[in-house]
């Protein structure tokens, strides 16, 4: 019983090293991945676990295999964006500009409607979960607790909607947001800058008021961003004067 498990964490050790290679642009799309012995020797593993990798890998959308050919880099265009592996390999390499820019887009799109729905559907423990998610923002100490507690506070949200699929969508894209929400902190003078939004938010829900809460949440997002944009700012003039 113990060989399967041990090829299965091993398949899963080299889909995630060859995951980040891809996803971090290491390895580029349109190219040729080494043959399988080489490969498989190069990562210190057997060709078993590596044909289990390459099956998931190309499951996910990063390659495709073809007899003769071997395994194939593919474009973005084809990678499952949404996939928890693949957002959480854009996340780990540090995401760009531009993936964040996408990631507000689909926040803004997503998060107010949410918070309206939430104001018009909540319980009162799903209203409970919002409030224990904004106190523990409140009393948190350092930004790892702040980012956390934050993403609790979005998650409670989204679960008051009483829609499942905004559910699903939450926890799918949970990674990308919790590096989201610690690239924001970060980047402000004070990480609890956007404490007095999510009480608005809170407030709103508590007192079914839908509309109150989309404009709140939108108003939430749009600071988010400028504080990320005027960090973008920073470092540009930082390396034009260097």
């Amino acid at each position: 019983m113990k060989k399967p498990i041990a090829v299965r964490s091993l398949y899963g050790h080299v889909m995630h090293e060859l995951g980040q290679r891809i996803v971090s642009g290491k390895v580029k799309p349109g190219e040729i991945l080494p043959r399988e012995e080489t490969l498989a020797e190069s990562l210190q593993v057997s060709r078993t676990a590596l044909r289990e990798a390459l099956k998931v890998l190309s499951a996910k959308g990063l390659i495709e295999s073809r007899t003769g050919v071997g395994a194939r880099v593919l474009e973005e265009r084809y990678w499952n964006q949404l996939d928890a592996d693949v957002l959480a390999w854009r996340c780990a390499s540090m995401p760009t500009d531009d993936f964040v820019d996408k990631l507000v887009e689909m926040r803004e799109i997503i998060e107010p409607a949410a918070a309206a729905a939430a104001a018009r559907r909540r319980t009162a423990p799903q209203l409970a979960a919002i409030e224990e998610a904004y106190n523990a923002m409140d009393a948190a100490q350092t930004l790892d607790e702040w980012s956390h507690a934050d993403l609790l506070f979005h998650d409670a949200v989204l679960h008051a909607t009483g829609n499942e699929l905004m559910q699903s969508l939450f926890s799918v894209i949970e990674t990308a947001l919790g590096t989201f929400f610690t690239l924001s902190a970060r980047n402000a003078g004070n990480f609890k800058y956007s404490l007095p939004y999510h009480q608005k938010v809170l407030e709103a829900i508590r007192r079914k008021q839908p509309e109150v809460a989309r404009k709140t949440m939108q108003s939430m997002i749009a600071d988010s961003l400028a504080n990320l944009q005027r960090s973008r700012s920073s470092r540009g003039r930082k390396k034009a004067s260097a």
